[in-house]
């Protein structure tokens, strides 16, 4: 697995899974991205390690009807989550924002694994996807369906013209940490938050 190093003006690495290559950005990534790229700017991208078939598993995004099917599995993850109702009212708050929902199914069509993400363009980062939430079903994991999952969010990316993705991940979450950086991920920063009353 290699390492890469940041370097540019912005200290920014655009987080894409599937390239192996530094290259200057161009007026066209300007354009698409909004960002505000310099002619100097590098970016450094890391290569997946880790790719996988699998057999039996269906992406498909929740709609506002279907997302209570995924409270089971988002619990595994955010155990402050009450009920069904709670957790269906909080996305229905964040779709107004962008936030979209959208799972992998197992073979008998349960929800085995789930991914919340939203577009976000700033500074930083420009047009990029943000990874809100991934989680898995305790009983579900290692069976591919996370990777599937980040899959689909870098295509949906592609799709939308984002340069990245973008996630936050706890520090007690190797497995998850593994994952990301087989997918490609680097750690670009550290993440810093503060409660005020």
């Amino acid at each position: 697995m290699s390492r890469s190093t940041v370097n540019g003006r912005y200290g920014v690495t655009a987080i894409v899974t599937g390239l192996a290559r530094t290259r200057l950005p161009t007026a066209v990534d300007a354009v698409r991205c909004k960002w505000p790229f310099d002619a100097g700017a590098k970016w450094v991208y890391r290569e997946a390690t880790s790719s996988s078939t699998i057999v039996g598993v269906n992406i498909t995004e929740l709609d506002d009807e279907s997302t209570a099917l995924a409270f089971d599995t988002m619990r595994e993850l955010r155990p402050h989550l009450t009920s069904a109702d709670a957790f269906v009212a909080a996305v229905r708050i964040q779709r107004k924002e962008g936030y979209r929902l959208v799972a992998s199914l197992d073979a008998d069509g349960r929800v085995a694994a789930v991914a919340g993400f939203r577009p976000l363009t700033n500074l930083y980062a420009g047009s990029h996807l943000y990874i809100d939430d991934l989680t898995t079903l305790s009983t579900a994991r290692k069976q591919g369906h996370a990777g599937a999952l980040l899959r689909w969010v870098d295509e949906e990316a592609r799709r939308l013209g984002c340069v990245g993705v973008h996630l936050d991940s706890g520090t007690h979450r190797h497995d998850a940490h593994r994952l990301y950086l087989g997918s490609g991920y680097v750690i670009p920063a550290f993440h810093f938050a503060k409660v005020v009353d």
